[in-house]
């Protein structure tokens, strides 16, 4: 590991009890909070993460979080109903930006959610999180109220797979990680740079461009990097994170998307042919699946002519 890395790990990475509930409050003052949930069929756990964040950080006496905005994008369960029902503003992907076609992807949503929401510091949180703790607010919400020179802050915990502890995040270890550390050995010091748990100020976020697909955590990661430096970033222990994990087709789409966006960090070159093919077992033997893999991007929605009216306005 770099020296550089090293002396980051002991600067920028902490723990949720570093920084105590009264110590963030304090700090807050004018600073306002948004906090997003990209959702997607998520009716069975959407409504106890809205509820936990209403009951404990959205109160009298802890106004830690001044918007809490759920972005459906497409569901075709209660998902919308449910956080609703919980408390949460709740906005379709597709009524977000209608002058730009919206496509599938998770990124896209996280994209779009900037026009709708107004926190100086925007917080994602991904809503298919069981036994969801506020702690995940606070604790990537707290370095950016508290230190100035923090710009971009993700989460990090344990991921156990089923009863197994530490075995979660099988795209981080097979795809990610390797990747980060071969050719951005500064963020090889990042517990979960895939998790999609963190927060950032908006003057950043508005700033980079939004991979639409599974690759817009490591993409966020990377040109955060770039744009101001390692010693901006951060990380933070918030404990466990228990969510519904993927079956290995769908982590091999997503592991396509996540190299494809680090192919172009790279090069900025020509992908041959930006498609996957996988097998399942059929009738007759294997049969071949084949996936486009996710190759657009949204500009800087600093770059959006409805975004810029909106801060005039």
């Amino acid at each position: 590991m770099l020296e550089e890395v090293e002396r980051w790990l002991d600067r920028r990475s902490w723990s949720v009890t570093d920084r105590p509930l009264e110590r963030i409050l304090a700090a807050k003052r004018n600073t306002k909070v948004s906090v997003v949930l990209p959702a997607l069929n998520e009716e069975a756990t959407v409504g106890d993460i809205v509820a936990v964040i209403r009951r404990e950080l959205m109160t009298e006496a802890v106004p830690l979080v001044d918007e809490l905005v759920v972005i459906d994008s497409g569901s075709t369960d209660r998902t919308a109903e449910v956080a609703a029902a919980a408390g949460a503003r709740v906005v379709a992907r597709d009524a977000i930006l209608p002058r730009i076609p919206t496509v599938p992807g998770k990124g896209e949503v996280l994209w779009r959610s900037l026009m709708v929401t107004s926190g100086d510091v925007v917080c994602f949180v991904d809503a298919d999180l069981r036994d969801f703790s506020a702690d995940f607010v606070t604790g990537i919400v707290g370095p950016l109220l508290t230190d100035p020179d923090v710009e971009f802050v993700k989460a990090m915990y344990d991921r156990p797979f089923g009863d197994t502890p530490g075995q979660g995040g099988r795209v981080t270890e097979l795809v990610a990680r390797p990747l980060l550390n071969l050719h951005w050995p500064q963020l090889a010091g990042f517990v979960q740079p895939l998790g999609g748990e963190y927060a950032a100020r908006r003057s950043l976020l508005e700033r980079l461009p939004f991979p639409v697909g599974y690759g817009v955590e490591l993409g966020l990661l990377v040109d955060a990097l770039h744009t101001v430096g390692l010693d901006a970033l951060a990380q933070v222990d918030v404990g466990v994170r228990k969510h519904r994990h993927q079956d290995g087709q769908a982590l091999g789409r997503m592991a396509a998307a996540i190299y494809r966006t680090a192919q172009l960090r790279l090069s900025r070159g020509h992908l041959v042919r930006p498609w996957l093919t996988q097998f399942e077992r059929g009738e007759k033997g294997f049969e071949p699946r084949t996936y486009a893999v996710d190759t657009e991007e949204r500009p800087p929605m600093a770059e959006i002519a409805e975004y810029a009216h909106r801060r005039v306005a």
